[in-house]
């Protein structure tokens, strides 16, 4: 458990045996994307983001890039670059953290409390402070337009039987949740 390699392997299989769907990018571990579904009590709701996740050669000491692939209205997230901006990813990583952290508290924590007074997006921030309802309707065009779950991505070609089903159960849940209110 030493090695950063051995640590790396342990973390994203973790990742893979949770609820998330992981599409591997090529065939090394240090670069792939996680379906993100928005936290239940915010306005991202019914959404869905691929995020994607490159682990440095030196993870779990040094932290993981996280940037959103599809659009996301935030005032710590970057709508060009998908980059996002959160301490505990960029200053404060610590070896304890995984990446089932990143993706069960720290990025719900990021949707369900932006910080507008550290913005990467500045119209976002402002509208934010200035008319919460017109934020919360504007998150919840941009979930509507960029964050469907049939728009994600396409189902990988290479799929084991147990993905396959990851991806009949991922579509059963979202056509039960139903559409989201605008």
């Amino acid at each position: 458990m030493s090695s950063p390699s051995k640590r790396r392997e342990m973390d994203l299989m973790k990742l893979m045996m949770s609820d998330y769907k992981v599409e591997m990018i090529d065939d090394g571990m240090q670069e792939f994307y996680v379906h993100f579904h928005g936290p239940a009590e915010s306005p991202y709701h019914g959404g869905v983001w691929k995020i994607k996740v490159e682990l440095p050669d030196a993870y779990p000491y040094k932290s993981p890039s996280i940037g959103f692939i599809n659009k996301m209205y935030h005032p710590n997230v970057d709508e060009m670059s998908g980059s996002v901006c959160l301490d505990v990813i960029n200053q404060t990583w610590s070896p304890m953290f995984d990446l089932t952290n990143v993706f069960e508290v720290f990025l719900p924590q990021l949707l369900l409390y932006p910080n507008p007074s550290d913005p990467l997006n500045g119209e976002a921030a402002a509208l934010m402070m200035r008319d919460q309802t017109a934020y919360e309707l504007r998150v919840k065009e941009y979930c509507q337009k960029y964050a469907k779950p049939e728009d994600v991505g396409a189902v990988p070609d290479e799929k084991s039987s147990d993905e396959e089903l990851s991806v009949a159960e991922y579509s059963d849940d979202e056509a039960m949740a139903g559409p989201v209110d605008p």
